[in-house]
Parts: structure tokens; C-alpha cells; sequence
């Protein structure tokens, strides 16, 4: 029986996991490695059982059990409560390489795919953006030059009814 607060292995209930990233960036020794890809629209994960809807593909969620200095800090900012301290402690290994745990349930065939439409979409929109400045600065270039450029027409309008204030000597 451990004493009440004792902190041993961690444990990820990857069901639950929204990839938020949280629980990484506040590991002082970086021992929690994650990869998201956001979805895709109409594509749907579901939600965790506290309700959170899942919005990113978790590709990868490995913890390294050899780095982990067990200080707790990656459970507390948790939104879904899904990474948690458990009562494990007795889990020597002959190799080093066998305290890195998985918990992401993608198989690599299932990554690469994901990943390649993300890509594709990503780079959709890029060429979107591109081709909404290139419409932008042709709008630009096509009004004439001695037009007033796009101001508010209100803003405009106000400094012409405002008096301007003579400076006090």
C-alpha cells in the first residue's frame, strides 16, 4: 500500500485524450511526445466521456518513462483528466528502450494517410490565401491612382463635421 499522494506511473487514457499538447508543454524534462493533425471537415472523433468533442487526430502520444521525474505537473492542466499518476511504481526493465510506453491507437498505415490529407488540405489552403492576395492586389492596382484608397466613409465623413480645434497661445 502506497501513502496517500504518492506519485509512481503515469498512465493515459487515450479514449479520453483531446491532444491538447497541455500535459507536454509543462514537463520539465520533455518526456511526453505528441503529434496532432486537426481533422478534416465533416470528419467526426467523437467525443471524450467528460463531453469534450476530440477535434485532432493524436498520431503519436509516447511517454518516456526514463526521463519522467514524477513530479505530477502533467496531470494538473488535463482538461479531460485523461493522464493520471497510478499506483504502478515496480516496472524496472533489462531495457531502457521498453520505458518508452504508446498509447496513440493509429496503426502507421492509418498515419501516413492522415497525414497526406492534412497536407493536401493545408496546402489548399495556401493556395487559397495566395490566390485571395493576388486578387486583392489586383483590385489595388486596378483602381486609379488620384482615388482616395478604401477609408471609411463614416471616419471620413466625421472629420469633415468636426471643427478643428485652434491651438492656444
Amino acid at each position: 500500500e502506497l501513502p496517500p499522494g504518492a506519485r509512481a506511473q503515469l498512465f493515459n487514457n487515450f479514449d479520453d485524450c483531446i491532444g491538447c499538447g497541455f500535459c507536454a508543454k509543462v514537463c520539465p524534462v520533455d518526456c511526453i511526445y505528441i503529434e496532432t493533425v486537426k481533422t478534416g471537415p465533416g470528419e467526426d472523433l467523437g467525443k471524450t466521456t467528460t463531453g469534450n468533442p476530440k477535434r485532432l487526430h493524436v498520431l503519436r502520444f509516447d511517454i518516456d518513462m526514463a526521463k519522467c521525474c514524477y513530479c505530477n505537473l502533467c496531470t494538473i492542466p488535463c482538461p479531460t483528466e485523461c493522464l493520471q499518476m497510478t499506483p504502478k511504481y515496480e516496472n524496472s526493465v533489462y531495457n531502457r528502450a521498453n520505458l518508452l510506453y504508446h498509447y496513440s491507437t493509429y496503426a502507421p498505415a492509418e498515419v501516413v494517410r492522415i497525414r497526406a490529407e492534412a497536407e493536401k488540405r493545408e496546402a489548399e489552403e495556401v493556395e487559397k490565401r495566395k490566390a485571395a492576395a493576388a486578387a486583392k492586389a489586383a483590385a489595388t492596382k486596378a483602381a486609379p491612382k488620384g482615388a482616395p484608397a478604401k477609408a471609411p466613409a463614416a471616419k471620413a465623413a466625421r472629420t469633415a463635421e468636426e471643427p478643428v480645434a485652434e491651438p492656444a497661445e
